[in-house]
């Protein structure tokens, strides 16, 4: 609209509103569209929540062949972009993830919905960590129990609708137990096949497809990611024990308390979703019996990172630093950690702070 465009142009339809609960087909959501578009002028159309509507890909392949528009479409579910939308639209779109709040974001809330200023950045990035990046929790200065409980419903809402609802799980409460285990290994290596044996050393058994089958099903409700091993010298993707990490740390807290104990875990959460918003393909590196915590590309662009709480001991820096030293490639190396006053980088190894980190370029 600010530069030229007749509001008229503009059609926005949110498909999770009642005012649009009619239009749940192909055929009466292009009905719909057609019937406000009055002339050849160019058109802007906004569908929010796309999944909800049956068949959409052949409507919006529709719009794209009859009519002259700019077509944006969103969806909070990973099935949107299905194989059935790439063979109607190949080559025709682009994906764009949205992530919760980056640490940069969480700054500009701060400064945008808050009276409060703080100068401390050690003070803003425990914030941050505690409070995690979804943007509800940002908007005024709640106490940590409210944002929580926030967090929890956000939680309870997408469990029930995008994967009980969705995958048709009967077994809720295996479901919830898995989430808990995989919740409680974050940043740790596991397959199906620990969860299936955990379950059964507690005296349940449990199908390890069954396991496999709910944790795509997180996966595809943006609760859980996973994160592929890569072998440094055969430069093979690794098929067994990948990491999982959340969609948004606060999750861990709303659910399970704040964990001290798995500090290190959440710092590596925070860095591969950072990364992850930057545009990178992300793994876990192998090289021999060492891991590297993420090989991170795009394109041609390559970056080695190791997260730890800190570098407490000589032992805990030379275990963090040697895998990377071990790498003979010249490109770009980071070690990040909590640690405010050591910064000191090791054959051209950085060492950063994690605040600093994820605000730099």
């Amino acid at each position: 609209m600010a530069q030229g465009i007749a509001e008229q142009q503009i059609i926005h339809i949110n498909f999770e509103s009642f005012a649009f609960s009619e239009f749940k087909t192909a055929n009466k959501l292009y009905a719909l569209v057609k019937e406000k578009i009055q002339t050849t002028d160019k058109y802007y159309l906004l569908l929010d929540e796309i999944q909800e509507v049956t068949d959409w890909e052949k409507a919006v392949n529709a719009f794209m062949v009859d009519f002259n528009l700019d077509l944006y479409i969103t969806g909070s579910n990973s099935h949107l972009l299905s194989s059935e939308l790439s063979t109607y639209l190949a080559g025709r779109y682009v994906e764009m993830p949205i992530f919760t709040l980056s640490y940069k974001e969480f700054l500009d809330f701060k400064a945008g919905y808050t009276n409060k200023t703080v100068q401390n950045s050690t003070a803003l990035f425990n914030e941050y960590l505690q409070k995690g990046g979804f943007p509800m929790v940002h908007t005024a200065d709640y106490p940590q129990e409210t944002v929580y409980k926030i967090v929890q419903d956000i939680y309870a809402s997408v469990i029930l609708r995008d994967t009980v609802q969705r995958h048709k799980i009967r077994d809720v409460e295996l479901l919830e137990r898995i989430v808990k285990y995989a919740f409680d290994n974050i940043g740790n290596t596991f397959s199906g096949k620990n969860v299936a044996d955990y379950f059964k050393s507690q005296q349940r058994k449990v199908d390890v497809n069954t396991v496999y089958n709910y944790l795509k099903a997180l996966e595809s409700a943006f609760i859980l990611h996973r994160v592929e091993r890569f072998d440094l010298k055969s430069k093979e993707i690794l098929k067994t024990q990948e990491k999982f990490y959340l969609g948004d740390v606060s999750l861990l807290y709303a659910t399970m308390g704040f964990r001290t104990s798995l500090i290190a875990g959440i710092l590596e959460n925070l860095v591969y979703l950072e990364l992850k918003r930057r545009g990178y393909q992300v793994y876990i590196g192998k090289l021999g019996t060492q891991e590297v915590d993420f090989v991170a590309q795009k394109q041609n662009e390559k970056v080695y990172i190791q997260v730890a709480y800190k570098l407490e001991s000589e032992q805990t820096v030379q275990r963090e630093f040697s895998s990377l030293q071990a790498i003979a490639d010249n490109y770009p190396k980071y070690v990040i950690t909590m640690d405010d006053f050591w910064q000191e980088n090791i054959d051209g190894i950085v060492h950063q702070h994690i605040g600093g980190f994820l605000l730099g370029e």
